[in-house]
């Protein structure tokens, strides 16, 4: 099971300039503790990065996160829109997300594997196999 939510996201900066973006927000059940957000490029590809669900979860209300991606509420300007800040060598990007798209987004996931019940989904052998074989 999964679930997917699509919508225009708007970068207040990407390397220095502002510009509107399709993103694609997903969760799958066989990966339970992470979300998975995609920004669809101009050659109609998509850049994908991984994170906590729980991360995600906390940013709505707080500041989240202290490594590549953090999350948190546009408190000094707009209460309905969530930040989310991606961060790597090649560059940096700040994207305003609607709190509701989020919200929404958040609750179809708990409805695929709902909070508190990620480790009885996780197949850690799975996990450890995969990681060992390099």
């Amino acid at each position: 099971m999964s679930c997917d939510t699509v919508t225009r996201s708007q970068f207040v900066s990407l390397n220095g300039s502002t510009a509107p973006v399709l993103s694609r927000l997903s969760y799958v059940a066989s990966e339970p503790f992470s979300v998975n957000i995609a920004f669809r490029t101009d050659r109609g590809q998509w850049v994908e990065w991984t994170f906590a669900r729980d991360l995600l979860v906390t940013g709505l209300s707080q500041p989240a996160g202290i490594g590549d991606v953090r999350v948190r509420p546009d408190l000094a300007a707009d209460e309905n829109i969530v930040l989310l800040e991606i961060e790597s060598p090649d560059g940096y990007a700040l994207v305003e997300i609607e709190r509701e798209d989020i919200e929404r987004f958040i609750q179809a996931s708990a409805e695929v594997v709902p909070f508190g019940m990620e480790s009885e989904r996780f197949d850690i052998d799975a996990f450890i196999a995969e990681i060992t074989n390099v």
